[in-house]
């Protein structure tokens, strides 16, 4: 917990008052005495002080300070009580307060995490639908080759009527001649994909 003599957002007291009451102090304090009433140092001090106490006052018999039933060392009891368990209450408050502005913290920190995981998963979806949109050269390799099996097998269905006509009339070269023009021009077209270079730089950058 942030100390509040360094925040801006609180007021602090001014004059003597501050000097004489500080509560952050009191509260530090409060928690290091709950520390220590919470360990086994603790209770072993205090075993020996009770135990100490009680044979001191028996050997010294009429001349003891806390005869039996050892009235002054209840009292003692009852006065720590008194103080201890306030004490321990004040230190468990703050260590509530902790508690809560670190859960506060932890779930603005989830809530973060999760919009930046939202967002960075609308980004990646975005990117795929413009990659699956755009044609790639893979892409038009793949329809160059399809086109080029067509046109090969107009080739090869015009040639079979050119033969079947033959005996009828003279061949016509020129459905022919035009179907190898087009295939020529596709194996340009071909050559110039799979050519690496400049060619191949400036259609890949669209697709980045």
């Amino acid at each position: 917990m942030a100390d509040n003599r360094t925040r801006l957002d609180i007021p602090q007291l001014s004059g003597r008052r501050r000097r004489i009451f500080d509560a952050e102090a009191v509260g530090r304090g409060a928690e290091v005495v709950a520390r220590f009433l919470g360990t086994g140092k603790y209770l072993a001090y205090q075993t020996v002080f009770v135990v100490g106490w009680i044979v001191l006052n028996i050997v010294l018999a009429r001349h003891a300070f806390d005869p039996y039933p050892f009235i002054l060392l209840n009292l003692a009891f009852s006065t720590q009580a008194a103080y201890a368990a306030p004490l321990i209450l004040l230190a468990q408050n703050r260590q509530e307060n902790r508690d809560r502005v670190s859960l506060q913290e932890d779930r603005e920190r989830a809530a973060q995490t999760k919009a930046d995981t939202e967002f960075l998963a609308r980004e990646l979806a975005g990117v795929r639908i413009a990659i699956g949109e755009t044609a790639t050269r893979d892409y038009l390799r793949h329809e160059l080759d399809e086109m080029r099996e067509m046109l090969e097998q107009i080739s090869s269905r015009l040639e079979q009527v050119a033969a079947v006509q033959a005996t009828a009339a003279p061949p016509t070269t020129t459905p022919k001649s035009e179907t190898a023009g087009a295939i020529q021009r596709m194996d340009a077209t071909e050559e110039q994909l799979h050519t690496p270079g400049e060619t191949a730089d400036a259609n890949s950058e669209p697709t980045r």
